[in-house]
């Protein structure tokens, strides 16, 4: 007789086959939010490639998502920490500390001696992603660090940055700003892999002390070499802080990261299942999940979902024709070629994009680039002005910087000045539409809601350190389903039916995300429902306005996620169902707003009569520079001690730093961040007595 296990995760399907106590077949796959489906398709594997035999083997289920499925082919459902400590009793007997990581959850096992046994202490985590697979994946995707490199990257000899262990959203903005501030991404990883053995020890152990044995079970322990070498050190410091008695073993010796460890949950099913009733878990065969897959579920989902973004092929012809339009100011490129004279050039250097505008002295936009950051800031710059050389503006007049790297690029591009965000963003909006009355930005990180009175700037409101409604948010559940941010909407668009999804909090978000992928709804119908769901979290959670009539009647949507037609079609249609005559409006350059306010200041900048700062598209393009983090670089002047970061940069006519903890020679110009106040800023005394002085005169 064969034992089959399966184990249903929150990001993959898990099984083996057994026979006679040894493993015969056994897989693993990601399910991309169709659980049911790929367990049907391991089971027609189990059937034809192990032989497993309806109504003769047994089936023994196991996981988050496989409450459902399990009756539906006569298998037993164990719970997965019975199934794990089942196994680990069975395999180590010596072992009194079980960490497991998962896509979504963590949970740790002590094993605890007594008279007739073992007791088990269990603890879990489940409804947020701090410290999980996905916790991981998420950010190294951000810190775009593919999955074979995210897997050798070092934790040992490392340099450690503060990057928040509680939850996987400030995890991305923690990663974000050290980018942002040139640390390089392998100490950033390293710090991430910090973060998750810090989260689970700080919340799963509840003051006990994992005892050796230790045995790291789940993908990630598996996978990432850093994360073991973490665990490793870490288990180390606080066995010798506890004065733990190791038997005279080295600490690394007594931490266990089995081949196994994906399937122990698989294995654990099968040693319990050995010893239910023959009766118990006899294999029924596929054909009521079949029929789930083909039928069922969407009944289901008819009965308890709400329709899809679109009502139909009018409905979506009707919003194409009204909000799918040219840009309405562009001269075009031959008018482009013929321009003569200086420009004015705008940046925007975002948090998960970086775009540049130039615009004829005139006002009218000339010329814009958008990419996706590729993690380095002066790289970033960099590459954004090779465009704009190549596109023939080489005489700039003014140059303005906005974003989250605007302070840290400003004096390397020689910038003529900084633009704050809202600035930036409310003055794009009124160049175009001077009648607006509530601009709606929402970018890759951040949600900007500012609601105007005669032009000006009456109330703000912004959501920047969570993800609800906030745009990389969508992007990253677009590429957890691997499909290409560009083709979200239209992916959305195809489903006829959505989930409800929670208002709030982008955690619980996700945890609603993981229970509507159970019930079978697809990474299209999801989407959807993200994309319905992201103005109640933009006007009604982040931005606390419950009555939108009051705020006006002509809103304004720009910022790069208004580039998702999915959200803006959502948008429109919650707007106009709180303010029947709304007129709402796609800026013509929603993704570049914040770039063309900036160039827009520099032009009020250039009336000044005052020769530019900027340094040349050369000298920009033949910039070198090298980042450091170190003990030196930590910052004295008050007891929080901040680990900065210095960016030094080549530069002609610098005059160095050879005075400095970290010496700079002449040629090089030092750029201070991951600094928390102005007084990190500065290495020097005398500095420091400038910095003081001007914070006292405020």
């Amino acid at each position: 007789m064969k034992f089959a296990s399966v184990d249903v995760g929150s990001t993959t399907v898990k099984a083996v086959v057994m026979e006679d106590g040894k493993v015969g077949w056994q897989d693993y796959q990601r399910h991309n939010t169709r659980q049911a489906e790929k367990v049907l398709e391991f089971l027609a594997r189990m059937e034809t490639e192990a032989g497993l035999a309806v109504g003769q083997d047994r089936v023994f289920f196991t996981g988050s998502g496989a409450g459902f499925i399990a009756p539906q082919v006569g298998a037993k459902l164990i719970q997965e920490v019975v199934a794990v400590a089942a196994c680990v009793e069975r395999q180590h007997p010596d072992v009194r500390f079980v960490s497991e990581i998962g896509g979504e959850d963590m949970k740790t096992i002590f094993f605890t001696a007594t008279g007739t046994g073992r007791s088990k202490q269990v603890y879990m985590q489940s409804a947020c992603s701090g410290g999980t697979g996905t916790f991981i994946e998420k950010t190294a995707r951000k810190l775009q660090v593919p999955g074979e490199r995210l897997a050798e990257l070092p934790y040992e000899g490392m340099a450690l940055h503060k990057v928040s262990s509680k939850c996987g959203i400030f995890a991305e903005t923690d990663a974000n700003t050290l980018v942002k501030t040139g640390v390089p991404v392998e100490e950033i990883i390293a710090s991430l892999f910090e973060a998750v053995v810090y989260q689970n020890l700080a919340t799963l152990t509840k003051g006990n002390t994992p005892a050796p044995e230790v045995l790291l079970l789940g993908g990630p322990n598996l996978f990432f070499k850093g994360l073991q070498e973490a665990w490793r050190h870490h288990l180390a410091k606080l066995w010798a802080q506890r004065k733990v008695d190791l038997g005279g073993r080295e600490p690394a010796s007594l931490i266990v990261v089995p081949a196994e460890a994906l399937y122990y949950a698989c294995l654990g099913c099968v040693e319990i299942g050995q010893g239910e009733k023959p009766e118990i878990g006899v294999y029924q065969g596929r054909d009521k999940l079949k029929w789930w897959v083909e039928e069922g579920q969407h009944q289901a989902k008819a009965k308890e979902g709400a329709r899809g973004l679109v009502a139909g092929a009018g409905d979506l012809a009707t919003f194409v024709s009204e909000y799918v339009k040219p840009a309405p100011t562009c001269r075009g490129a031959d008018a482009r070629a013929q321009h003569v004279g200086s420009v004015l050039l705008g940046c925007d250097f975002g948090s998960t994009t970086a775009k540049a505008v130039v615009l004829a002295e005139d006002r009218e936009l000339l010329f814009s680039c958008y990419a996706l950051s590729k993690g380095n800031p002066i790289e970033d710059a960099q590459a954004l002005f090779r465009q704009v050389r190549d596109a023939g503006f080489t005489d700039v007049g003014a140059l303005a910087l906005t974003g989250y790297g605007k302070d840290l690029l400003k004096d390397v591009l020689g910038a003529d000045m900084g633009v704050v965000e809202t600035v930036a963003h409310a003055t794009a909006s009124l160049h175009f539409y001077p009648d607006a009355d509530v601009i709606c930005d929402v970018g890759g990180t951040d949600v900007k809601i500012m609601i105007l009175r005669q032009g000006t700037v009456a109330d703000f409101r912004l959501n920047s350190q969570c993800s609800s409604g906030n745009g990389a948010f969508l992007q990253g559940v677009a590429e957890r389903y691997n499909i290409p941010l560009e083709a979200y909407a239209d992916r959305a668009f195809e489903a006829k039916a959505m989930p409800s999804l929670t208002m709030g909090c982008g955690v619980f978000l996700q945890s609603d995300i993981v229970n509507q992928q159970r019930k079978g709804w697809s990474a299209e119908e999801i989407m959807a429902a993200l994309a319905a769901v992201l103005p109640v979290n933009v006007w009604i959670y982040a931005g606390q306005l419950q009555n939108l009539r009051a705020a006006g009647r002509k809103f304004i949507l720009q910022g790069g996620t208004h580039r998702n037609m999915a959200v803006v079609k959502a948008q429109v249609d919650f707007i106009r169902s709180k303010v029947p005559d709304a007129e709402v409006v796609l800026h013509p350059y929603s993704g570049e707003a914040g770039a063309i306010g900036a160039a827009l200041c520099a032009g009020d900048w250039r009336q000044r009569g005052e020769a530019s700062r900027f340094r040349g598209f050369d000298t920009i393009a033949a910039l070198t520079y090298t980042s450091t983090t170190s003990v030196q670089t930590v910052c004295k002047w008050c007891p929080i001690n901040c680990t900065r970061t210095f960016i030094d940069v080549q530069l002609p006519g610098a005059k160095g730093r050879e005075w400095s903890k970290v010496p700079l020679a002449p040629g090089w110009e030092r750029v201070i961040s991951n600094n928390s106040c102005p007084k990190g800023l500065v290495e020097d005394v005398n500095e420091m007595r400038v910095v003081k002085a001007k914070l006292e005169e405020v």
